[in-house]
């Protein structure tokens, strides 16, 4: 298989995704709480030039755990 940055693009958001499951599943365990805890990023610029205006909002919720299915995504494409 022929790597590309597309490639590693899509292994790294199937990584963050797939943290973000287990993140959500393993909340209901208090133990765990240091790894599922949220910090939300938020980007949200608009103008408004007369002639059109935009806005727009983006906003990512990560986790220790996200970041740790990121790092597993970029080793696996490493290992390919």
């Amino acid at each position: 298989m022929k790597k590309n940055a597309w490639i590693l693009l899509l292994f790294i958001v199937l990584g963050l995704v797939g943290g973000a499951l287990v993140s959500r599943w393993l909340q209901t365990v208090p133990g765990l709480s240091f790894l599922t805890q949220t910090a939300d990023l938020n980007w949200s610029p608009s103008a408004d030039l007369l002639v059109f205006s935009y806005d727009l909002s983006l906003g990512i919720e990560i986790s220790l755990l996200s970041i740790i299915g990121a790092a597993i995504a970029i080793w696996l494409y490493r290992k390919m």
